[in-house]
């Protein structure tokens, strides 16, 4: 049994941190990755230079290096911008925010490639049948080519979001109080940071698990015809031996 001495609770809070936080970033994220691909397959060049520019910048950034630059790029354009609105008093940057913005738009980077690539996946045929059914463009978008996207795109955004679970553990260098942060913490006050870093990758791996599960049943919920394979499958087997299905 591994000797905590008594940081337990404090890893524990730092666990609920980093899930709010992976979380957080992957709802924005989601939404910064649909408007980058919409962007990318616009027939507006202005929106297709931005979506290029908004990926290329975000994916040839390090992670720690664009986490840092968000963090101090805040607070510069707050010190500027602040006073001439006639607002003097100190602003307090919240760690978790920044985080949010950080993790959420380097997710939307790659996850722009993964809708785009999604939404081409579904045949032209669909939209030129919706209109001819009188639907218009957003209404096709929603009704008929969202939920089919969302199928193609999960195992891509599946894996994206392991890796930002990962990430969050850079925002422990701006202050987040995280499980990277508690475990440095603890490491530092027992004079044993291989213990506690293992067990902050303990942590990290127990909640990959669970990410990899869940991913796992919504590809199964979003498939019927997967399911359906397999109670036809179940079917046949059971006629075969005679069983009951």
């Amino acid at each position: 049994m591994i000797d905590l001495h008594g940081f337990g609770g404090v890893l524990l809070q730092g666990t609920i941190v980093t899930v709010k936080l992976a979380v957080t970033s992957l709802f924005f994220g989601l939404i910064f990755g649909m408007l980058g691909a919409m962007g990318k397959l616009s027939n507006v060049w202005i929106f297709r230079k931005w979506a290029m520019l908004y990926t290329t910048l975000v994916r040839g950034i390090p992670e720690l290096l664009y986490v840092l630059f968000m963090y101090f790029g805040v607070q510069i354009v707050l010190l500027w911008i602040l006073p001439k609105i006639g607002y003097t008093k100190h602003v307090n940057i919240n760690e978790f925010w920044i985080g949010v913005v950080a993790l959420s738009t380097m997710f939307g980077a790659y996850a722009t490639e993964v809708f785009r690539m999604a939404i081409q996946e579904i045949p032209k045929g669909q939209w030129e049948a919706s209109q001819v059914m009188g639907m218009r463009p957003f209404q096709t978008f929603w009704r008929i080519i969202l939920p089919q996207v969302w199928l193609v795109a999960l195992p891509g955004l599946g894996n994206l979001f392991l890796v930002l679970m990962k990430d969050t553990a850079l925002i422990s260098v701006i202050g987040l109080k995280d499980i990277m942060y508690y475990a440095g913490r603890a490491g530092q006050t027992t004079q044993q940071p291989f213990t506690f870093f293992m067990v902050a990758a303990l942590i990290y791996l127990g909640l990959t698990v669970v990410i990899t599960l869940c991913i796992s049943w919504g590809e199964w919920i979003s498939n019927p015809a997967q399911r359906y394979a397999k109670k036809m499958r179940k079917q046949k087997r059971a006629d075969i031996t005679g069983g009951v299905a």
